[in-house]
Parts: structure tokens; sequence; C-alpha cells
């Protein structure tokens, strides 16, 4: 009789979420969500922004900058916490926006829960101006959140 494996540990579900960005696999990503999930981003500018239910997930790769973007994870720790269900993963990415030619790097920070293998929550903390400014919305940003234009000199 053979035993069904184990689902995956938190932390091999988000190996396998950084090695899908950095490999541009944008489709396959929302696999690892299940149907319920939620993702918050609080920092998402102009507005905090939440995501819910795979199909969402997979809409928002979809549709999303990642056709634009060529994306390197590094300097990745992950902190186990006292709930198995939940680490904390503090990350770096390296990238370059095709468009733009721009190229940036943004510190991140991703609380995961993980049940049964997917990812049923999730509150990322990027560095929301850096990506704005290296999509070169950076005055759409600010004009958005103030009310007020970005005056250049």
């Amino acid at each position: 009789m053979s035993e069904t494996p184990a689902p995956a540990a938190p932390r091999e579900v988000f190996e396998r979420l950084i090695a899908g960005i950095s490999a541009r696999a944008w489709h396959g990503l929302a696999d690892l969500y299940a149907e319920d999930v939620v993702i918050e981003i609080p920092f998402a500018l102009p507005a905090p922004t939440r995501i819910e239910g795979r199909d969402a997930v997979r809409a928002h790769f979809d549709n999303g900058p990642g056709a634009d973007l060529t994306i390197q994870v590094r300097d990745v720790v992950v902190y186990e916490t006292t709930d198995p269900e939940v680490i904390v993963a503090e990350f770096v990415y390296d990238g370059r926006v095709a468009s733009t030619g721009r190229e940036f790097t943004v510190p991140n920070i991703q609380v995961l829960r993980v049940r049964d293998g997917r990812i049923v929550a999730s509150r990322d903390y990027h560095h929301h101006v850096a990506l704005a400014d290296a999509f070169d919305r950076l005055p759409q940003a600010v004009e958005a959140f103030t009310g007020q234009g970005l005056h250049k000199p």
C-alpha cells in the first residue's frame, strides 16, 4: 500500500512561489493558492489591495505587469513561527521593466499562512513606491494618493 505524500510545508510552498516568479511562470503560480485565498497588500498604491479567491489570483498574475518584468529573488530569509501554518519571508527583488528599461531593487516581506500545501492567506509588504517609479507611474500614484500632482522642477 502506498502512502499519500504529506502536503508541502509553508517554506516549500514559498520556495515554489519565488522560483515561479524568478522563472516568469506567472500562470502556474495561482495553483499554489487555495480556492478561497485572501491576499492583502496594505501598502499598494494608490490604495491597499485585497485579492480574494484563486481565480482572482490567476487574473492578477495573467493580467498584471508580469509580461513586462524580469525579476530575480535574492537574500531570502524565512522565519518559522509558533504557528505551524505561518511563516514570515523576507527577501529582495532585483528586476527590470522592459517597457521603461528601468531596473529596480525592492525589499519585501510576506506573511503566509499555508494549509494542506496551499496558501490560504498572505499579507504582502513590498516597496510600492520603488515599483511605481520603475514602471514610470510614480506621478500618477502620488496624484491618486494625495489628490495633488507631483511637481517636478
